[in-house]
């Protein structure tokens, strides 16, 4: 796994250890960013269900301003800190150890710019997720990395990348 573009492109990130994390492939992740591109610079940026904080560390490897880590699992944070400090982020990013779905139940509508949701699949968190922001848009775009099985609530536009989808929700 690795940074795609921008300032830190082709620097390798480290992966959380163990089977509980699925990182988002090159391809879903640089699709991802393609279609968010014109939104990315200057952006607030929440990463949820962060694991390795690949797709965080990569908007801000393009040009995002901060980027909130959300995340619960110890290896997991373990691996984003490394990374962080790896990239020389640290100024930039805020981590968040708590339940993902609990941190977006929080937050007031346009509290971020751009947020990525990337839950384990088919367990209803991306559900969870979608569901919260129709309720109150936390943020501007929402995009929800899930199981093509799993339909995302809305009227969100979902592409599919192989075993991935990634449904967008704009405000």
């Amino acid at each position: 796994m690795r940074i795609i573009a921008g300032e830190w492109r082709g620097r390798a990130l480290s992966a959380p250890a163990g089977r509980t994390t699925r990182p988002t492939t090159d391809r879903a992740r640089e699709a991802w960013m393609s279609i968010l591109q014109p939104t990315i610079a200057d952006a607030r940026v929440l990463d949820l269900f962060a694991g390795s904080g690949a797709l965080g560390l990569e908007a801000l490897s393009r040009g995002a301003a901060e980027a909130t880590f959300v995340e619960d699992d110890p290896r997991a944070l373990a691996a984003l800190r490394k990374n962080v400090e790896l990239l020389g982020a640290g100024d930039r990013v805020t981590i968040v150890r708590t339940d993902a779905v609990r941190f977006v139940r929080g937050l007031a509508v346009g509290a971020f710019d751009v947020a990525f949701a990337d839950p384990p699949y088919e367990k209803g968190l991306a559900t969870a997720v979608a569901d919260r922001w129709l309720a109150e848009a936390f943020a501007h775009i929402l995009g929800v990395e899930h199981s093509p099985r799993e339909p995302l609530p809305g009227a969100g536009d979902t592409r599919r990348y192989g075993d991935t989808a990634i449904t967008f929700y704009r405000d």
